[in-house]
């Protein structure tokens, strides 16, 4: 089982180091940037699980790039920031950001909040961890689709949330709202953003056709629904 991502972008090396530390003993891989452009650059080429930002960046401004990740990345956001004011936690949320946290800050905290998002901000109890439905096979241990000819695709615990949700809710519709109840972070535009970036990758990795999808569909106005028939193990 491959352990998640966690990128981490603050221009302190001491947080950075704090920070990673915490994190790789807890189980994490991660990947530690001083600079936005360092990390967008390597966001081409990799996909982290949970992006750590802080918004007093040398060379970028924090909430602009927050709104861009919200908007592009399957990644859950958690800002890391000195910024204590109540309107600068709320434009964080608004922007698309899931979490706030409040430097200074204990890491065991920045842990155990990370390991909220990629709960998709709940502990559900299911036990089970391998889906089957309409000839594929989705591992939520290993992070991975595979095809009825053995193909693996891998997918981020961002998408991952989105689609256990819908294998957990077969042929019943889910609405904005109960996907925002269920996946936490800040309803409104840069929610449904994120949940249209992250199904749209979803139906690419599963081979669906954007203009007439079969297993995930759009009811328009009112929410998705998935048509598979779906066997846990």
């Amino acid at each position: 089982m491959t352990a998640p991502m966690i990128a981490i972008l603050d221009d302190e090396p001491e947080i950075r180091v704090m920070l990673s530390d915490a994190l790789e003993e807890a189980g994490f891989r991660t990947k530690a940037f001083a600079r936005a452009t360092e990390f967008e650059a390597a966001l081409k080429t990799t996909a982290p699980d949970v992006c750590l930002v802080d918004l007093g960046l040398p060379d970028r401004d924090g909430l602009a790039l927050v709104h861009r990740l919200a908007l592009e990345s399957g990644a859950a956001i958690i800002i890391i920031s000195g910024r204590a004011q109540v309107q600068d936690r709320v434009t964080g949320l608004e922007l698309g950001a899931d979490d706030y946290i409040i430097k200074p800050f204990d890491p065991a905290e920045v842990v155990a909040r990370v390991r909220v998002r990629l709960r998709g901000g709940r502990d559900t109890g299911k036990a089970q961890t391998i889906a089957t439905f309409a000839g594929w096979t989705a591992d939520f241990d290993r992070y991975a689709l595979t095809d009825e000819d053995g193909n693996e695709t891998p997918f981020s615990h961002a998408e991952g949330e989105v689609l256990r949700l819908f294998l957990g809710s077969s042929k019943r519709l889910i609405t904005r709202a109960q996907m925002q109840e269920s996946l936490g972070g800040a309803a409104g535009e840069s929610f449904d953003r994120a949940m249209d970036v992250r199904i749209s990758r979803l139906r690419t990795k599963l081979g669906e056709d954007p203009k007439n999808p079969r297993l995930i569909k759009t009811i328009y106005g009112a929410g998705y629904i998935f048509l598979g028939d779906v066997n846990w193990q």
